[in-house]
């Protein structure tokens, strides 16, 4: 998966540009483009798939599906993640066809009606989870921060919310503490039986990615506002991240993509690191199709 998402605004006009031009060839109707009724699901969408960065893992994936299901027809259009999102945007409120490159945790899950083609040649393959990894010695330096993250679990519709509130315009933290408000019964029970702190700073490291972003904004909110613990959120690449919490200048994480994306990482430093287990289960990768489109396989695209 790519480790930068975002790419800009010129970018994303131009691959909005041609989704418009690909998904809808009269420029009105989209009924039945919808159903795949009166021609095939390629044809509705002039045979594209509306990916991302080219250098993406996620574009090597459905790169690969391509092959796989032997869509010889298709193309894959490169672009970033922001351009993705625009014209997944600009297709829902037309009600248009579109097939685009997905994963999950994302905001467009919480903003649309969407559903994952089903993926039966394990081309995107197997789900993966993110995970919690703390420096040594920290549950002996901070026990409650330390007991907070061994527990700390959400959803990737928890997380979802969050993201779509920053995508709305709202800050990070404030997207946080909204979604804390709403959510009091579940932090609850992350914080049950926890002595607060004494004002110790925590630091916690992260990547830029937006699912990042929102559970490293909501566990610092938990830190600061229930266990009393001052947070610095220090914002890195994924070969420093994980280079901080293994050194000890970072606390924590609860950024770690395992077993496939930082395996890399997580092996060269192996030993220097305590994983507290999955935060979130179920991470996934795949062709996404709003819900109001009539196909649910990657195998019904082969014409």
């Amino acid at each position: 998966m790519n480790k930068n998402w975002m790419k800009t605004l010129g970018s994303a006009a131009v691959a909005a540009a041609l989704v418009v031009a690909g998904c809808s060839s009269n420029g009105t109707g989209n009924a039945d483009a919808e159903s795949g009724s009166g021609g095939s699901v390629g044809a509705a969408v002039s045979h594209k798939i509306i990916g991302i960065d080219p250098g993406a893992g996620l574009m090597a994936a459905a790169d690969r599906a391509v092959t796989d299901y032997g869509l010889t027809d298709w193309t894959l259009v490169e672009g970033s993640s922001a351009a993705m999102a625009v014209a997944l945007d600009k297709a829902v409120k037309n009600e248009d066809p579109i097939i685009v490159t997905g994963w999950t945790p994302h905001w467009m899950f919480a903003k649309y009606d969407l559903k994952y083609l089903e993926d039966p040649k394990k081309s995107f393959g197997e789900d993966e989870e993110i995970r919690t990894v703390a420096r040594l010695g920290l549950k002996e330096d901070a026990p409650s921060a330390y007991a907070f993250l061994d527990r700390f679990e959400w959803t990737d519709a928890d997380m979802a919310k969050v993201m779509a509130a920053v995508q709305d315009g709202q800050e990070p933290a404030e997207a946080a503490a909204a979604w804390a408000e709403d959510n009091a019964a579940l932090i609850d029970g992350w914080v049950d039986g926890i002595e607060p702190g004494a004002g110790e700073t925590i630091k916690l490291a992260y990547v830029a990615w937006d699912s990042e972003i929102a559970s490293t904004n909501v566990v610092g909110w938990v830190l600061e506002h229930r266990l009393g613990y001052k947070t610095e959120l220090m914002q890195v690449e994924a070969g420093p991240m994980w280079a901080g919490v293994a050194g000890g200048d970072a606390d924590a994480m609860v950024a770690a993509w395992l077993p496939v994306t930082h395996k890399d990482y997580a092996e060269q430093y192996e030993g220097k690191y305590e994983d507290l287990g999955a935060n979130l289960k179920g991470t996934k990768l795949g062709l996404v199709v709003p819900s109001y489109m009539d196909v649910s396989s990657i195998e019904d695209l082969a014409d």
